[in-house]
C-alpha cells in the first residue's frame, strides 16, 4: 500500500540547497539524467526528479514500516552524524554515525559477539559491578565500554540484519554499501553528482554536503517511517477490535 501525501515541494528543497551538486570536474557521467544544468563550475541537480524519487522512497519506507521491517541509517561524516542520530532515534531505527566497522553486516556473528559484550558491560556498570573491581580492571572495562558505545551505540538493540539500509553519502559509506550488496540487503542511497546511481537499489539525487539538505531528506523519510509504524498499529488495533466484538 502507498500513501502519497508526503509534503515535498521544490521551494523547500531549494532553501535546503538540495540542488547544488559537486564541481563539474568531479562528476560521474552516469548521473547525467539527474543533472539540470551547470552553474559557476558546479552541477545543478534536477529537483523535479529528486522530488519524484524522494516521494517514491517515502512510499517505499512507509510500506516497509507498516509491515514491521527494520531500518538501519548510515551516515558517518561530521556533517551528517548528528542528523542521522536524531532521525534514527525519532523513527526507532538503528544507526551508525561514527565509523563503519569492517564486517558489521557481512560478518554478523562477530558483530553479535561485540553487541553481547557491550550489553554485558552496560549491565555491569548499571548494577555497580564495575565499581567493585580493582581500579585498573575497572578503568580498562570502562574504556572498552566507551569504545563500544561510540561505534555500536546506535545498533545496540539490533538482533539481526536490517531489512533496509538508508545510506547518506555513497562515496563516504562505500564500504557499508558494498556489504549491503554482498548480503543482499536493499539500500536507499542519497547520491550526489559524483556518485554511481546504479549501485544502490533506490537512489535519491541530492546534495550530500549540505547539513540542511541531509536533514531535509532524512526528515521526509523518517516521517514516512513513523506513519508506517502508526498504520501498522492501527491495523493491529482494528483486528483485535473485530475479534473481541
Amino acid at each position: 500500500m502507498t500513501r502519497r501525501y508526503w509534503n515535498i515541494n521544490l521551494e523547500e528543497m531549494m532553501e535546503a540547497r538540495v540542488h547544488f551538486g559537486h564541481g563539474t570536474r568531479k562528476w560521474n557521467p552516469r548521473m547525467a539524467p539527474y543533472i539540470y544544468a551547470k552553474w559557476k563550475g558546479i552541477h545543478i541537480i534536477n529537483l523535479t526528479r529528486t522530488a519524484r524519487f524522494l516521494l517514491e522512497a517515502c512510499d517505499l519506507v512507509f510500506d516497509a514500516a507498516s509491515r514491521g521491517k527494520q531500518f538501519l541509517i548510515v551516515g558517518t561524516k561530521k556533517k551528517a552524524a548528528d542528523s542521522v542520530a536524531r532521525a534514527a532515534i525519532r523513527a526507532r531505527c538503528h544507526y551508525v554515525n561514527k565509523k563503519w566497522l569492517r564486517g558489521m553486516l557481512t560478518n554478523w556473528s562477530t558483530t553479535e559477539e561485540r553487541l553481547q559484550k557491550f550489553r554485558d558491560l552496560r549491565i555491569e556498570q548499571k548494577t555497580g559491578r564495575l565499581a567493585r573491581l580493582p581500579k585498573r580492571d575497572e578503568a580498562m572495562l570502562k574504556r572498552q565500554l566507551s569504545h563500544l558505545q561510540t561505534y555500536l551505540g546506535g545498533i545496540k538493540y539490533m538482533t539481526g540484519l536490517p531489512d533496509i539500509v538508508i545510506v547518506i553519502d555513497q562515496q563516504k559509506e562505500y564500504k557499508a554499501l558494498r556489504e549491503c550488496i554482498t548480503v543482499g540487503i536493499p539500500t536507499i542511497c542519497l547520491i550526489d553528482t559524483n556518485c554511481d546511481p546504479d549501485l544502490a537499489d533506490f537512489s535519491i539525487p541530492a546534495n550530500d554536503d549540505s547539513i540542511a539538505s541531509i536533514r531535509l531528506i532524512l526528515t521526509k523519510l523518517v516521517f514516512a517511517i513513523c506513519e508506517g509504524r502508526l498504520y501498522k498499529k492501527s491495523l493491529i488495533h482494528n483486528k483485535k477490535k473485530k475479534m473481541t466484538s
